[in-house]
């Protein structure tokens, strides 16, 4: 079977969306997938930083477009995993300079030897984002639950169900349920009632997970971060697996005395 293209995006920056891009893809790799990330944020190059491998990188997409090297060349293989590779992003270029048609032939190229393509999607609706979501079988919505990023994440839901067959699906990031439950953060119900989307994961808030994109290591692939399961869950319901979401409720009073004296 070809295989199969994801492109991952978000209506404004900071939300975490490369990040989720390499645990997810990461994630996939660990469940036996074999896995090629593509950055396509031309010019703003960010990926091969927060996979740990931009000290492997000899080529770029655009190397390939303008045939300088063969696409096989600008593969960065990560020697963590057995079947994960990177194409990455010119960091010198414009958006303009791969076009629809080219990220496509690149796309299908591909196809042929994996299972999976991950695209990181530059933020926003302009010219980067209409070429990384025009090869995809499947897209995917990263945001926050705050007013900023669920109003752009809107905007692009909205492009996205009028250009597109199929709908998008949301990856709700950096949740917090104490906040919820204060009432300082919007809880998942509320989410979905705003943006009106299936709903494929939800990752919470964690201090290690910015630390781990800082020093380049995959959160997923550290087996004891509690935040690693919400990208292996995500992973695995991409597989069709049915997996149910994690529990985010803040425990009440007696559920706190029970574990503090060890019991459950």
């Amino acid at each position: 079977m070809p295989g199969t293209v994801i492109t991952i995006t978000s209506g404004k920056g900071g939300v975490g969306k490369t990040t989720t891009v390499a645990n997810i893809a990461a994630a996939l790799s660990m469940a036996g997938q074999r896995v090629v990330a593509i950055d396509g944020d031309i010019g703003l190059r960010n990926l091969d930083l927060v996979m740990g491998l931009e000290n492997q990188v000899m080529f770029d997409v655009v190397d390939v477009v303008e045939k300088r090297c063969k696409l096989q060349d600008a593969l960065v293989k990560d020697n963590r995993l057995d079947s994960l590779w990177l194409l990455p992003a010119a960091q010198t270029r414009e958006k303009a300079d791969v076009t629809i048609e080219q990220l496509n032939a690149i796309c299908q190229s591909l196809r042929q030897n994996v299972d999976f393509i991950l695209i990181d999607s530059p933020a926003g609706i302009e010219h980067g984002f209409q070429s990384a979501v025009a090869p995809a079988d499947r897209v995917l919505v990263v945001t926050t639950s705050d007013v900023s990023a669920l109003r752009d994440a809107d905007k692009v839901l909205y492009l996205l169900e009028s250009q597109r067959r199929y709908p998008p699906g949301l990856i709700l990031n950096r949740y917090n349920p104490r906040l919820v439950s204060k009432g300082e953060m919007r809880g998942i119900d509320d989410v979905l009632d705003i943006l009106a989307i299936d709903l494929l994961g939800v990752v919470p808030e964690d201090s290690n997970l910015v630390l781990s994109s800082d020093r380049g290591i995959p959160i997923v692939l550290d087996p004891n971060a509690p935040t690693a399961q919400a990208y292996h869950n995500i992973a695995q319901r991409i597989l069709g697996n049915n997996v149910p979401l994690m529990q985010f409720e803040e425990p009440g009073f007696w559920a706190k005395v029970r574990r503090f004296f060890g019991r459950r």
